[in-house]
């Protein structure tokens, strides 16, 4: 018996898994693109917006924040459309567009973990159906054959193989997205914290209160070569 052989002889649920998995497939693959799509570096953006910003150029602020068409983007412009309302409300504004971006972002992944769950459910009901298949061969025949007994056997492994291929699969893509999609969700909320600095400090030296350079943007450390590499 071949391989094409025992995919025939799998039975109807092979089908349904083979199916499940396109559809895990093209959802991994159209989700990664709009994700790639969102990992822009916001870096220059946040330098331009904070230029602008202690220039006393709540436009200018905006056209640079309008040219940054993700998510930290989206954020900041949230934040600077209400700014003449006050600090308050726009980081309330913020948050709310957090939230919607948070929405767009994990889109799909459910959907995901819902097919890692119920592919090796539909493989195990495909294994009981092939496991009752040569049990059955017993109640009818006096002297099975290998043959006669292999078909259910086959029905059941082949089964069985399919609801683990695709749920590691949908499993794998979930924790590969969600990983994709907090590192944009991180840049969304680092401008969010950044913005409400920034008007503080643009507040103050409309003030007089602060004079002087604007205060250095925060960058990491970078991380000193370990010894011998």
């Amino acid at each position: 018996m071949n391989v094409l052989d025992l995919l025939r002889e799998a039975g109807v649920l092979l089908w349904v898994l083979a199916a499940l998995s396109v559809y895990v497939v093209y959802l991994v693959a159209v989700r990664a693109q709009v994700l790639s799509k969102m990992r822009a570096d916001p870096t220059l953006t946040f330098t331009r917006v904070h230029a602008a910003l202690m220039q006393q150029d709540l436009d200018g602020a905006r056209r640079e924040a309008a040219r940054l068409q993700t998510p930290a983007g989206n954020v900041l412009r949230a934040g600077l459309d209400r700014a003449p309302a006050g600090i308050e409300a726009s980081g309330a504004a913020m948050n709310e567009a957090i939230l919607l971006e948070e929405g767009r972002l994990y889109a799909g992944l459910s959907a995901l973990g819902t097919a890692a769950q119920i592919a090796p459910l539909l493989g195990l009901l495909g294994t009981v159906f092939g496991m009752v298949r040569s049990f059955l061969v017993f109640s009818t025949t006096t002297a099975p054959t290998s043959t006669q007994l292999a078909t259910g056997i086959s029905e059941a492994l082949v089964n069985t193989a399919g609801g683990l291929v695709v749920a590691i699969v949908a499993y794998f893509g979930r924790n590969w997205l969600r990983s994709r999609a907090d590192f944009v969700l991180l840049q969304a909320e680092r401008a969010r914290e950044a913005l409400v600095a920034w008007l503080m400090e643009a507040q103050l030296r409309r003030q007089g209160v602060l004079t002087g350079a604007p205060i250095a943007m925060y960058e990491p450390e970078p991380v000193p070569a370990s010894v011998g590499s």
